[in-house]
């Protein structure tokens, strides 16, 4: 097994690699596609990455990782399972590929808001509406005597 790349984008620069040292591997039966073939083979994959002890990851971005991934994560260990392929090398492949592309979208700093200012038209639509409504209630009251 190599070191695993992440090619450069926003939030990693540079890009990332992570040592392969770091990864698990863990192979068992799939339930997938591959007949008979599914019954005797680990075909498979979960591969594992510790967030909170990669090296690869600073600072700032193992926060934003940590935070993006959440949902996904047992502790701090992100786990991908691959079972689509018939082949263990295939489903290999795509779970490396996988862990890839969550970590460069859990990288990726999030977009400031920019507070807007209604436009002036919209303003006075909304005025217009206003009046138009408080003038139909009006009519529907009963009329006062005087």
């Amino acid at each position: 097994m190599d070191h695993l790349r992440i090619v450069p984008g926003p939030g990693a620069p540079g890009g990332l690699t992570i040592q392969a040292s770091e990864l698990t591997e863990q192979f068992s039966r799939s339930s997938g596609p591959g007949g008979q073939h599914v019954n005797t083979t680990d075909s498979r994959v979960q591969l594992s990455l510790d967030l909170a002890t990669t090296t690869a990851l600073s600072e700032c971005q193992r926060e934003r990782a940590l935070r993006a991934l959440a949902p996904r994560l047992s502790g701090t260990v992100l786990t991908v399972s691959v079972e689509e392929h018939r082949s263990q090398q295939r489903n290999r492949v795509t779970a490396r590929e996988r862990l890839a592309e969550l970590l460069r979208e859990a990288l990726i700093p999030p977009v400031p808001r920019r507070a807007t200012k209604p436009t002036r038209g919209s303003q006075r639509r909304r005025l217009e509406h206003k009046k138009r409504r408080s003038d139909i209630k009006q009519q529907r009251r009963r009329p006062r005597d005087q």
